[in-house]
């Protein structure tokens, strides 16, 4: 095994790496910038190098020096946990070169999944069904409107290199889109350097379901599927597992259709294939060549330690796992909890913790690394932490993040909890009669 991993990231993600780290034996680096030198990823790591100012570009995102901590530290690998690098081919690809092992797919899996145009047609040459849409990128107006009328109102247009609702416009009618083409390759190129744009149908009410997977030399194997379907503009809140819409039908078809792809491409480590789900029938998305966010509630049902399988596929190449040992069991959820103020339309709020109290209990897990004194900063995403909550079905998963949330107590920084306890309660999310739109369509707050 790895005798020293450097974590290229911070906050709760780089807390969950240092965890399956040392019960691995493995010592740790922690990076920082020069705010974050009071973290808890930074004090729990066995090393840390300071690598730049707030500013992501200057630090987390500076390649140069992640290199220089690497070789100044001696680490073997790097795990990228999720955002900043990565899925970032590049980084990837220096690193290999360098004889240094990326936590991940290779630096050429990472740029052709990467690619929402390319990954496209790969999962379309593999048998998923994909979303109707341009063939490829479109950067012409006059041409982007006469797609969008075959395919017919309303439509998506969205960036080719990246994700996360940036880049992104629905568009209802032919009258609006010459502005939103306009507005989408503006986005795309501030926060992704390429303008490229693609066109889609776009579905009016969808969930948004993710299939889990690891796969290494020897085999592939899932680990079922989460919904990630309570979301605002775009941007994820709640995600539970399983999903309260498929059918077992659906879901072997969805599963044995997604190993299918991810075995075929030679894919190695762990990621997630993401779909949109309507009437009955599924969509290829786009699949993330990373650890999620929501990866947690696919552990605590499956008891499977994705991180330490992403380490050990990474050390030896295959997964120690097979598909019988997969055996989920009950349903979880996870509430995101942002620095956030939703009242002030989720205006971040940052500051100093006055008094934080965690809740605890059975089958109720907190992934974070705040605590009382620590001093959230503007400079990176609002999210602080992560409550996840296991149940032997749906209804005692709710039950449980409810109690959780009364539980959960952080004083100095508004945050979002009391929102997602309006969220649990809401007849809608109870009864799972929700999509995608339903945040951004009707009023919560």
């Amino acid at each position: 095994m790895f005798k020293k991993i450097l974590i290229a990231n911070r906050g709760e993600i780089a807390v969950r790496i240092i965890r399956a780290c040392k019960e691995w034996g493995i010592e740790t680096v922690a990076v920082h910038s020069n705010v974050d030198k009071d973290s808890m990823h930074v004090r729990l790591a066995d090393e840390s190098v300071c690598i730049g100012s707030h500013q992501p570009s200057s630090s987390y995102l500076n390649i140069p020096s992640i290199l220089s901590a690497i070789e100044l530290t001696n680490a073997e690998a790097v795990h990228p946990g999720y955002g900043f690098l990565s899925e970032n081919a590049n980084f990837a690809k220096i690193l290999e070169e360098n004889n240094i092992k990326f936590i991940g797919p290779s630096s050429k899996l990472i740029k052709m999944m990467g690619d929402k145009i390319e990954a496209k047609k790969i999962a379309k040459n593999y048998g998923l069904p994909v979303i109707e849409g341009s063939e490829g990128g479109v950067s012409d107006l006059k041409e982007g409107k006469e797609i969008s009328k075959k395919i017919g109102f309303p439509i998506l247009i969205k960036a080719a290199g990246g994700g996360g609702g940036k880049g992104m416009k629905i568009v209802h009618d032919e009258k609006k889109f010459d502005l939103s083409f306009s507005s989408a390759k503006t986005e795309a190129m501030k926060y992704f350097g390429n303008d490229e744009v693609y066109i889609e149908k776009f579905f009016q009410n969808p969930r948004h379901i993710e299939v889990q997977v690891l796969s290494g030399k020897n085999r592939t194997i899932h680990l079922h599927e989460r919904d990630c379907s309570v979301q605002r503009r775009h941007q994820k809140l709640i995600e539970e597992t399983p999903s309260p819409v498929l059918t077992d039908k659906i879901r072997k078809d969805l599963f044995e259709k997604t190993v299918n792809m991810v075995s075929k491409i030679g894919y190695e480590g762990a990621g997630t294939v993401e779909f949109i789900y309507e009437d009955g029938k599924f969509f290829f998305l786009e699949m993330n060549t990373r650890v999620q966010v929501e990866h947690p509630v696919t552990e605590v049902v499956t008891g499977i330690d994705i991180i330490k399988e992403q380490i050990f596929i990474a050390h030896s190449g295959n997964t120690a796992l097979t598909q019988e040992d997969i055996k989920p069991r009950g349903h979880a959820i996870e509430c995101r909890i942002n620095a956030e103020d939703p009242s002030k339309n989720f205006q971040p709020s940052p500051g100093t913790i006055s008094f934080c109290h965690q809740p605890s209990g059975f089958r109720t897990r907190v992934d974070g690394s705040i605590y009382q004194g620590y001093k959230v900063t503007p400079y990176y995403d609002s999210m602080v932490c992560k409550l996840i909550c296991h149940g032997r079905n749906r209804t005692e998963a709710i039950q449980r993040m409810a109690r959780s949330l009364d539980e959960f107590v952080i004083e100095g920084i508004t945050t979002t909890i009391e929102l997602h306890k309006k969220l649990l309660s809401h007849k809608k999310f109870v009864e799972s009669d929700f999509n995608v739109s339903w945040l951004d369509n009707e009023k919560i707050i």
